[in-house]
Formats: structure tokens, sequence, C-alpha cells
């Protein structure tokens, strides 16, 4: 990657990451994990038929509150230095202050790497036993599955899916943008 097109995804993102609107959307995204996180302590053992799911909604709520948490502070501090920057007018294209070190980068993507392992998983322990029986039967009381907790970890692959599926459309969409606003630059 060249050197200047370095400098404006650097300068894209760090704009990006410092904008309010930004910070309020991470706010409320942190809306799903902490839902997440209480459905699987309240309902932990009453999915008999697969006790993974609570497991899962647990686990991935847990981690996932951590990713955002963790996500806003970068997001915070990264505002906090630019606007430090632009008091003290430190135009100095060959030093990013706010650009995070490797260990920090290193925990976001274990984070995200195991949050889409734990995804992977919870597909297949929540479609696995598609459709549960919902009342415990009579003659096998082991084999059901709470409504709530089974439709809300329906409902959270299902945003998951969602976001996942327009994450990927709009990078494919930026990528050939970009490639085709380069080929034309070249021109």
């Amino acid at each position: 990657m060249t050197a200047g097109l370095e400098k404006a995804c650097h300068r894209c993102i760090s704009k990006i990451a410092s904008n309010a609107c930004f910070i309020f959307g991470l706010l409320a995204s942190l809306a799903l994990p902490l839902s997440m996180t209480f459905i699987g302590m309240k309902f932990l053992e009453d999915c008999p038929v697969q006790p993974l799911i609570p497991l899962y909604l647990l686990v991935g709520g847990v981690i996932g509150s951590l990713k955002v948490t963790i996500l806003l502070y970068d997001s915070t501090r990264m505002r906090q230095l630019l606007s430090k920057s632009v008091v003290i007018d430190d135009d100095d294209d060959d030093e990013y202050p706010w650009r995070q070190n490797a260990h920090k980068y290193y925990i976001h993507l274990t984070l995200s790497l195991f949050l889409f392992l734990w995804f992977i998983l919870g597909n297949y322990w929540v479609f696995s036993v598609y459709l549960p029986n919902f009342i415990p039967p009579f003659h096998q009381p082991q084999d059901y599955c709470d409504k709530t907790l089974y439709i809300f970890a329906v409902g959270v692959l299902i945003i998951s899916h969602t976001v996942l599926f327009l994450l990927i459309f709009c990078s494919c969409c930026i990528y050939c943008f970009s490639r085709q606003r380069y080929s034309s630059e070249e021109d």
C-alpha cells in the first residue's frame, strides 16, 4: 500500500471513529450483548434439549460487551487526542499519536476471531434443534427449550447474519469503487 493511500485510509478511519454519531452507535450496539448476557443468565437451566444455547448467549454477550466497551474507550480516546492535536495545531503527517499500539490490535483481533468462531458454533447449536418443544413433554421432560430463550437466540443470529451481510456488501462496494477510481486516476 502506498504511503499516500495509507495516510488517507488512516485519516478516514480516524474521522469515523472519532465521530460522535459513531460513538452513540457503539453505545446503542451495547444493548444487544448486554441483553444476550441477561437472557443467557436468566434461562441458563431452561433448555435441556441443547444446554449450550444459553451458554452461547451468556459467553457471547460478555465477550461482545467487552469488545464494544474497548471500542468505545478507543473511540473516545481518539476523539480526545484529535481535539488536542487541533488545539495545538499539530498537523505533522508523520506521527499519529492516537495510533493503536500492537497489543491493542491483537486484543481486538483475538476478540473478533473468538466472536466469529462463537457465532459459527451458536448457529450450529441453535439450528441443530430447530423448533424444539417449548413445553416439556410429559413422557420426555428433558426434551424442550424455553420459548423466550430460543426465539431470542434465533433473533440474535438473524441480526448477526444481517449485519455480517451488510458489512461484507458495503466492503465490496467500497473496494470496487475505490478500485475503479484508482484505475481511472492512472489513465
